[in-house]
């Protein structure tokens, strides 16, 4: 049987998921929002980022990761949260959440401005190891996650597709839902060749994720 283009990845075994445990159960602590890049914290730890539309479920599944319910903020109004936002993760990881992209509820000088901001973070940060995607597993990929893959395709980022709300997905919907996405992946040479589905409500998939997270070098 020929094996799917971008498959699920699969549980990590045990000693892989203690380590992700653990570094997820220990310091996690918000450092600083960004607005330009002279704010940026030193690039002296492997860092991670988190991008997806609004309303993906970003703070959810940051929160659901960390176990803490209030560390990444989501915002009532699309669009209007507009830093990148830094966290310390253990004692050699930074975890950052990007603004959620799309129907963004902002004066168009400031969208400009955050894309502005987004294109050089993404083109110019040396301990970025990774970007997670977040696709919606209810709707799969839109246009304006094709937009921002292109723009880690061009920035030379590797990105992994998360898909959040696996829960909210009916079982004859997942497997199309899953096609249409591999279709939209294939067109992308810095997408990894694995996604992890997971829902922060029900846990699904957290360990999968923190695991990946945690063995990144």
């Amino acid at each position: 049987m020929t094996a799917l283009p971008f498959p699920l990845a699969e549980a990590p075994d045990d000693a892989t998921s203690e380590i992700g445990r653990k570094l997820f159960a220990g310091d996690v602590q918000f450092l600083k929002g960004v607005v330009a890049m002279d704010g940026l914290p030193p690039a002296d730890r492997i860092e991670v980022c988190f991008a997806g539309r609004s309303n993906v479920g970003k703070s959810s599944l940051i929160n659901a990761l960390t176990g803490r319910k209030g560390l990444a903020r989501a915002s009532n109004t699309p669009g209007r949260t507009q830093e990148i936002n830094f966290f310390t993760l253990g004692d050699d990881r930074y975890l950052v959440d990007l603004p959620g992209y799309g129907f963004a509820n902002a004066p168009v000088a400031v969208v400009e401005k955050w894309q502005r901001l987004l294109k050089a973070y993404l083109a110019g940060r040396a301990s970025l190891r990774r970007a997670f995607v977040l696709i919606d597993a209810r709707h799969g990929t839109k246009s304006v996650d094709e937009e921002i893959m292109a723009l880690l395709d061009q920035s030379a980022v590797p990105f992994q597709v998360v898909l959040t709300k696996a829960d909210k997905v009916k079982s004859r919907d997942m497997e199309p839902m899953l096609a249409q996405v591999r279709k939209t992946l294939a067109k992308h040479p810095a997408a990894f060749p694995e996604m992890v589905l997971t829902s922060s409500e029900k846990g699904d998939g957290l360990a999968t994720l923190r695991a990946v997270i945690a063995t990144l070098v």
